[in-house]
This record gives C-alpha cells, sequence and structure tokens, in this order.
C-alpha cells in the first residue's frame, strides 16, 4: 500500500481478506479500478465488494482499461472521493491506474498539477505524461 495523502491510499490487487485490514485502518471507502477477469484467478470485485459492505465501507468499481481514461470514469473517482467519510483505498494491478484517476479527479476538482504530481512521486508513481489532462482539467492549460 502507498499513501499518496490523507485521503488517499493506493495498491495492488486485494484480496476479500484484505479489507478486513482496511477497515481497522480506517479507511471509509474502497474504489475498485482493475476490470474483473482481467488475469486468471484474480478475486472478483463482487467478493470484495461484500466484505466491504459487510464491514460500512463502501465500494465503488470504476474499472479502467488498457483503453484509457475517460470523463465518466474521471467524474466516478471524484465522486468516491469526494462522497467518502474519510480515506479511500484504490486497487488495481499495480496502483498505477489508480493513482492516475485519482490525480484527473483532483485536478477537474481545481487541484494544481504540479503539487498533484508530485504527491504521486512521493508515493513512487511518475504521472508526469498525464501533466497536459491534468492542466485541462484544472483550467490551467
Amino acid at each position: 500500500m502507498r499513501t499518496i495523502d490523507e485521503t488517499i491510499s493506493v495498491s495492488a490487487q486485494i484480496t476479500p481478506a484484505d479489507v478486513t485490514e482496511l477497515a481497522r485502518a480506517g479507511f471509509k471507502a474502497i474504489v475498485n479500478n482493475r476490470p474483473d477477469e482481467e488475469e486468471p484467478g484474480q478475486p472478483e470485485g463482487d467478493a470484495i465488494r461484500a466484505v466491504a459492505q459487510t464491514l460500512g465501507l463502501s465500494y465503488h468499481a470504476i474499472p479502467v482499461t488498457h483503453a484509457g481514461f475517460s470523463m465518466p470514469q474521471v467524474e466516478a473517482m471524484r465522486a468516491a472521493i469526494e462522497g467518502a467519510d474519510g480515506p479511500v483505498f484504490a486497487y488495481c494491478r499495480s496502483g498505477t491506474r489508480s493513482t492516475n484517476l485519482w490525480a484527473l479527479a483532483e485536478a477537474s476538482r481545481g487541484g494544481d498539477p504540479e503539487t498533484l504530481i508530485g504527491k504521486a512521486a512521493q508515493a513512487g508513481y511518475d504521472i508526469s505524461g498525464l501533466r497536459p489532462m491534468l492542466d485541462a482539467l484544472s483550467g490551467k492549460a
């Protein structure tokens, strides 16, 4: 798990058993940015959703494929973050798509692109290639 800031952390694929630890750690929402069946043996999103809901965490499926990001995905991520009553945990295969989508959502809320790139870099993710999109979404283009 990598913490980007106090509002969000990201990681690679989790299992239903991991959800209990996330709840204990204080997370209030889980965002799944990975399509089901992307890889053989990957846990189904519904199994993670079931445990999350049992533990009182909200669950959002916003799968991102190789096709890239769309505005509905950015808006869904923004809504998930804004609607969470505390820290959000997002996952995908490696954490990269989750980090990218978080940054795009934050830019759409007016977040400073340079700050977003810096936060991602501190967590080990290079999102500098998103700079033109971050600028456009933040209104700083």
